[in-house]
């Protein structure tokens, strides 16, 4: 357990969302005991979620090395999950019963996104709407609660706490809208991802959400690629998703899609604005910045 459990820490990663606890936490103190094993249980729930992605998406690759259940077994990779779930449940649990009840209504959050993005819209239902409400629950409902406690643990006022839960969420829509884009416009060179992950996993992206929406040529040449598995392109599938990746790069769809990161990258950046000026709040902002920035 302990050679599979590290396996995901030893890949490497981000890890802001410990990062945005520690620096919730510099607007109160900092070094109150409760904020670094906060930050502990915060990765340790975001890596169990990753063993159980991988499982779902039968993804072979995660952050550069084969995935838990390529090189071992699905049920290898979803006990690992499990495993670490139950670490930072105990982890929390010395935290008092208010951080329990926040990680937990957070890790049902988690679940549901990962639900409604498994059924879909519902055939009324604007499916940008449903594509943010999926990204609100499965990516930025984990940063909104790094924030949340991060501040709380540190003995800030409840205001606070607020705010930095609020541009947790709100930074988290804009960074998986950013991944969106890479995922589309990026140099496998520049990224380390090769384009096109999520049209082959047929997972509903936002600049392949504006691109249907319009009624012209390429958007209905990329619909017949989407709706035959990309067979359409010449009969093989990989033809198929690199023209796919071709109009979507060219396509209005592409620059509305960069525009809505923008809006909740600024969003993000300004409801910090009432908070104190200090070190952690230019992270903060460096951070809403970021997510601009490495689109490209």
């Amino acid at each position: 357990m302990t050679e599979t459990s590290r396996h995901l820490v030893d890949a490497g990663g981000k890890r802001f969302r410990p990062i945005v606890v520690l620096l919730a936490a510099q607007f109160a103190d900092p070094h109150a005991p409760g904020v670094v094993p906060a930050a502990v249980a915060i990765e340790l729930t975001h890596l169990s979620t990753l063993y159980h992605d991988d499982v779902m998406d039968e993804a072979p690759r995660r952050r550069g090395a084969a995935s838990a259940n390529a090189r071992w077994t699905n049920t290898v990779a979803i006990l690992t999950g499990d495993y670490l779930f139950a670490r930072a449940s105990d982890i929390t649990a010395d935290l008092g019963p208010a951080a329990t009840r926040i990680l937990a209504r957070t890790i049902a959050t988690l679940c549901e996104g990962q639900i409604r993005e498994t059924v879909g819209p519902a055939p009324d239902q604007d499916p940008v709407e449903h594509y943010l409400r999926v990204v609100t629950e499965k990516t930025a409902s984990l940063i909104a609660t790094s924030g949340r406690l991060g501040a709380m643990l540190a003995g800030a006022d409840p205001v606070t706490v607020d705010t930095l839960a609020t541009f947790g969420e709100l930074f988290g829509v804009a960074f998986q809208l950013s991944d969106d884009i890479i995922d589309v416009a990026s140099d496998p060179a520049d990224s380390g991802k090769t384009p096109g992950t999520d049209l082959r996993e047929g997972i509903p992206t936002l600049p392949v959400l504006y691109a249907l929406q319009a009624d012209d040529r390429p958007a209905a040449r990329l619909r017949e690629l989407i709706n035959s598995d990309f067979a359409a392109g010449g009969g093989n599938p990989e033809e198929g998703v690199a023209e796919a990746i071709e109009l979507l790069r060219a396509h209005e769809g592409m620059a509305r899609a960069r525009q809505e990161l923008v809006t909740w990258s600024t969003r993000a950046r300004e409801c910090l604005a009432p908070l104190s000026d200090n070190g952690a709040k230019a992270a903060l902002e460096s951070l809403a910045d970021f997510v601009i920035d490495r689109t490209g």
